[in-house]
């Protein structure tokens, strides 16, 4: 091979490795309906996709019920046996709501086994109109044509599959919460597979739930031998650190019933949004889905399920086709024979004066100067774009349409800023003593996460490796490029992922992170970069193509069908002022939200006062006057107010009088709760009778059959009574009394958020007026008599 050509083969080399690991990271084709019927084929859960999120089906909703009775009819189609589970829960999140839980039984041939639970949710994302095609009818879908493939094949199995289909899981996971706590089946439960999705597209990632070690679970895994893995412990490590919320953490923390999830990422801002339809699901990640259950549902429902269980943690991680796991304990050992060895290859280079202390030193200028200054770059460059193209800040997930091209624009920029470091000092003989410091500060990360993130120790591995070429220039004096490429594959493989896995998963503000763990892998890579004879040249070249990405990011910056601009709007009515606003979350107003908020509307920070939850904890931004409308106000019903001792005891329904979908209940700070029931139902973590709550927020009700709130607490005597209540209804779009124009097609509903609503405030308030009336109860609750206190004031609002 030519000197010349030397430093263009490899980066075709490394190009042809990144394709390979990328390719193979998920299937590249899909089956069509002509495949076997004992195997999974992509087109036919597809079309199970395509029937559920025909239209959005949130808890609460008319297309809620139909989607639910299709489940049913599809399991009875598979000669199962279906049932119902309804009942209210008041969950972690403070949100209450009946939910109705789907399922269906697979006996086993053994009477003594645990049961493998399938689970995915059936209900969509509620204000935001997403139609629930990735989150989760994929996983409903991927469910259905799994199980119909394994039924085929009428193989003998030991253990029950239990098959759920929760409900309200966008909610606050109250479906599974109901299942957990109230249905006899749940003590049964070995093992649980749920399927989920915070994407459209993408590889499906493998994240464990336990409470325990993982070892179990990895072995447990490994053996089922699926064909396309993609997972590694750093994931599983994060994962722990962070609040979880899928259905599967209720298993984990209310019954120590562990499992696996599965979900995708990738597309993140289509995630509960109008876009999360059939068009925007990617084929191929439904297939990967698919090729998790399959092999998994083969061999645990024959497995002993008991076996997952386990104290110890391994480190995992995935290669093409492969799955890789080793002891917790062997972590810190790997890092100190690393620093050991690479301490006696150092000493032996000195000896034979092939390394010197100057050139050494040396060699960690241009190293952590790449390292500081691509980070300082990206983090301010990103705040900075920011700026240029404020409708970014539209997209509350933080990824944004073209976040990809950013991705690549921001690490070829970091390969530009390095390569040109390292021009500075491109001598043939300074290149080895020069690659001591990458390995040197690597060693040094390995080490605090030997420490403080074990789950991170494969880290380690492509260290090894380059020691490994370290060790053979120390020994022979020659640079063999060919082992430079072939030993730089395992840093290629379980580096490079998390370069692009960071900013997808995270957001594009941690894509500072990517540019450093850029540098990080180069610097593993030195024996092949170093020897590159125009690194000026090479370093220009990925600065034009960085160049080339920014334009293109900024090509595609503006909003179009498909890769719409969020907005929202709410009508809301406070009927203790006798006044009505139109507010929104949005910080940049476009033509549809001015026509209702003006060009110049006011700041909205007395509506923020009593903030209503959203997931990035957004606010009010704007609000205007709006004219008043002919709303009928519920009613609050106070159905025991009485003091015995230092508590005050309260029975209070709240009944709407139009069709509502929300109730937000706020007290002040001040009020301690004891013994709190909602519909029934206790807080799921309830611990004691004092009720626990984070500010003022005491619990958010969704409605299902427009039946009212009844809350039965105690408070302190000497408190003062101070509660107050948003009704919602998610109908402004609908709604006669109102004539809303209809959104632009590159417009679309913002998600997280409470929005499209009508919504009326007022002070929960109890008279001195008090009557015998015949209480109309809950299903639930016997009919009784009682002393009951009333608000009769439903007055319209005109």
């Amino acid at each position: 091979m030519k000197r010349s050509f030397s430093s263009l083969f490899a980066v075709i080399f490394i190009l042809v490795i990144l394709a390979i690991l990328f390719l193979t990271m998920m299937p590249q084709w899909t089956s069509d309906k002509k495949v076997p019927l004992s195997e999974f084929s992509t087109e036919r859960a597809l079309g199970k996709v395509e029937a559920i999120s025909k239209q959005p089906h949130y808890v609460g909703s008319q297309n809620h019920d139909q989607v639910a009775a299709y489940l049913q009819k599809e399991l009875q189609k598979l000669g199962l046996t279906t049932s119902i589970q309804e009942g209210y829960t008041l969950t972690e999140w403070g949100n209450l709501v009946k939910s109705k839980n789907i399922l269906a039984r697979i006996n086993g041939t053994s009477n003594n086994s645990k049961a493998l639970l399938l689970l995915s949710h059936y209900d969509s994302a509620p204000h935001s109109y997403s139609h629930g095609a990735s989150d989760a009818g994929s996983g409903v879908a991927t469910i259905l044509e799994s199980v119909r493939a394994f039924l085929y094949t009428k193989k003998p199995h030991k253990n029950d599959i239990i098959i759920l289909f929760s409900d309200a899981e966008e909610l606050g996971l109250n479906g599974a919460a109901l299942f957990v706590t109230q249905h006899n089946w749940a003590k049964e439960v070995g093992l649980v597979l749920n399927f989920e999705a915070r994407g459209t597209s993408g590889p499906s990632y493998m994240l464990m739930e336990t409470n325990g070690g993982n070892a179990g679970m990895v072995k447990e895994f490994a053996a089922a031998e699926t064909p396309f893995p993609v997972s590694n412990s750093l994931m599983y490590s994060i994962y722990k650190m962070l609040p979880n919320d899928t259905d599967l953490t209720v298993f984990r923390e209310q019954k120590s019933i562990q499992g696996y999830n599965f979900a995708f990422i990738d597309d993140h801002y289509n995630y509960h949004t109008a876009q999360d339809d059939i068009s925007h699901l990617n084929k191929n990640t439904l297939a990967h889905q698919g090729t998790y259950l399959m092999p998994l549902l083969s061999y645990f429902s024959n497995a002993n399920l008991n076996t997952t269980k386990s104290t110890e943690d391994y480190v995992y991680f995935t290669i093409p086709f492969t799955f890789v796991s080793y002891p917790f304990s062997w972590v810190l050992p790997m890092v100190i024979i690393a620093f050991v060895l690479f301490l006696f290859l150092v000493f032996i280079g000195i000896g034979k004066k092939i390394l010197t202390i100057q050139r050494v030193a040396r060699g960690f200028i241009p190293f952590l100067g790449s390292l500081i200054l691509t980070g300082l770059i990206t983090f301010f460059g990103w705040k900075g774009l920011l700026k240029l193209y404020p409708q970014y800040n539209d997209l509350l997930n933080g990824f944004t349409y073209n976040g990809h091209a950013y991705i690549a624009a921001f690490v070829l920029l970091a390969l530009a800023i390095t390569l040109f470091f390292y021009q500075l000092l491109s001598s043939k003989k300074a290149a080895i003593n020069q690659y001591v410091a990458p390995l040197f500060i690597w060693l040094v990360i390995n080490g605090l996460l030997a420490i403080y993130l074990k789950g991170a120790g494969f880290l380690i591995i492509p260290v090894y490796f380059g020691l490994f070429l370290f060790g053979y220039y120390i020994i022979t004096q020659k640079n063999n490029k060919t082992l430079n490429l072939i030993l730089s594959i395992p840093a290629l493989l379980l580096l490079v992922p998390f370069i692009q896995m960071f900013p997808i998963g995270l957001g594009l503000k941690v894509l500072f992170g990517s540019a450093i763990l850029t540098v990080l892998t180069f610097g593993l890579l030195l024996p092949t970069f170093g020897h590159f004879t125009k690194k000026g040249l090479w370093s220009f070249l990925f600065l034009m193509l960085s160049i080339g990405f920014f334009a293109k990011a900024h090509y595609e910056s503006g909003y179009e069908l498909g890769k719409a601009k969020s907005n929202s709007l709410l009508y809301l009515y406070n009927a203790d002022t006798d006044k009505a606003s139109w507010a929104t979350y949005d910080v940049n107003l476009d033509s549809w939200t001015k026509e209702y908020l003006g060009e110049n509307p006011k700041p909205a920070k007395a509506l923020n006062q009593t903030p209503l939850f959203s997931k990035y904890n957004s606010g009010f931004t704007y609000a205007a006057d709006a004219p008043k409308k002919e709303l009928q106000k519920p009613t609050a019903a106070f159905l025991t107010d009485s003091i015995a001792g230092n508590k005050r005891y309260l029975k209070i329904r709240i009944s709407p009088n139009r069709a509502v979908n929300r109730y937000d209940i706020f007290a002040n700070n001040k009020m301690e709760f004891y013994d709190l029931k909602a519909n029934g139902a206790t807080h799921i973590n309830q611990n004691g009778t004092q009720f626990a709550r984070k500010g003022k927020k005491l619990l958010s009700y969704y409605v299902v059959d427009n039946a009212p709130l009844e809350m039965e607490f105690n408070i302190n005597s000497g408190s003062v009574f101070d509660m107050e209540l948003m009704e919602s209804s998610f109908d402004l779009m609908r709604n006669p009394l109102f004539a809303i124009t209809k959104r632009a097609s590159w417009m679309m509903p913002t998600p997280f958020v409470l929005t499209d609503a009508v919504v009326i405030a007022q002070r929960i308030k109890p008279t001195p007026k008090a009557i015998e009336t015949p209480i109309v109860a809950l299903p639930s609750v016997p009919l009784k008599k009682e002393r009951i206190i009333i608000a009769t004031d439903t007055a319209k609002v005109r």
